[in-house]
């Protein structure tokens, strides 16, 4: 997920859900197959985030003192992809509560100092975006916008919580800024782009270079899927397909998500059946809408244009 919401912003690679599951820690407890797993013990905060633990984390030094580094960043940032599907007041309270959750008292406030720093940061940060002049090239554009994130920060932190917040992501979009530059540049033949292409991968640090090819794994691994189903194979035999490719534990994700998208399906299918009914009869508004609060709740609702 880190890696998807940061090329996401810059307008360079995306990654998806699926990259988001790879990309997630191992639990400690062995996973059994499909037929065998208990339902999660938790609920979403919004739909999308189904499946998913908390990206990031918040911890405290031995002495009490708040860590100032990117994985609190990266934990704001989860529960801030829920934009759209839940208000930013409900969010905040959300990101408190797992602050609260991980931290002791004085470490958990000056947390919750640092993220409405964050917030006002990010409500600057578009109309500073707004008022950037506009750029053809993708590239340029991205490296504009980095440098006006890198020059508001100095309003809302210090230099010390800038280098613990920011250092890693900006390390990342520099890197995906240069790729967007070599990918775009027709100054440049095949061999000399693969080339430049190949010395920005040797700089790249281990963990950098796995999560980089994460989502090219991913997007593998789900045609490999894809195919099996298409033979027939079940779903014990996808899971240990998975789970042989990536861990156990992604591989049950994998699974809650399959259940979860054919139970929606199921749904889906069985409230436009049921609709076209209603409609024939000519059935009032008042009709229609106690056939989708029978089958969805008032957020799973919000969806429901795109199939009617």
């Amino acid at each position: 997920m880190r890696a998807a919401l940061r090329v996401a912003m810059l307008a360079a690679l995306a990654g998806g859900g699926a990259y988001l599951l790879l990309m997630q820690q191992d639990a400690p407890a062995a996973q059994a197959a499909p037929a065998q797993r208990a339902s999660p013990d938790y609920f979403p905060f919004v739909r999308s985030m189904a499946g998913t633990q908390p990206d990031g984390a918040a911890r405290a030094d031995a002495a009490g003192k708040l860590e100032v580094n990117a994985e609190l960043a990266y934990l704001f940032d989860y529960y801030l992809a829920g934009l759209g599907e839940r208000p930013l007041d409900d969010i905040r309270s959300e990101i408190i509560r797992a602050l609260q959750r991980r931290l002791p008292a004085a470490a958990s406030v000056e947390a919750q100092r640092l993220l409405d720093a964050y917030l006002a940061y990010k409500r600057a940060l578009v109309d500073v975006e707004r008022a950037l002049p506009q750029q053809a090239d993708p590239a340029s554009r991205a490296r504009q916008r980095l440098a006006a994130m890198q020059q508001l920060r100095s309003a809302y932190f210090s230099p010390a919580e800038i280098t613990g917040l920011f250092s890693a992501s900006d390390i990342y979009d520099l890197d995906a800024i240069a790729r967007l530059e070599i990918s775009s540049d027709t100054s440049l033949t095949d061999a000399e782009r693969k080339q430049n292409l190949a010395a920005l991968d040797a700089r790249l640090s281990p963990a950098a270079r796995a999560e980089k090819d994460a989502p090219t794994r991913v997007l593998r691994l789900e045609e490999t899927v894809a195919s099996a189903r298409a033979r027939g194979a079940d779903d014990n035999e996808i899971y240990r397909l998975r789970s042989a490719a990536i861990s156990p534990s992604a591989a049950a994700r994998f699974a809650d998500l399959d259940r979860e998208e054919a139970d929606w399906q199921r749904r889906i299918s069985a409230y436009q059946s049921q609709r076209r009914q209603l409609q024939q009869a000519a059935a009032n508004e008042t009709a229609l809408q106690q056939l989708r609060d029978a089958g969805f709740s008032p957020e799973e609702q919000k969806r429901l244009p795109a199939y009617e």
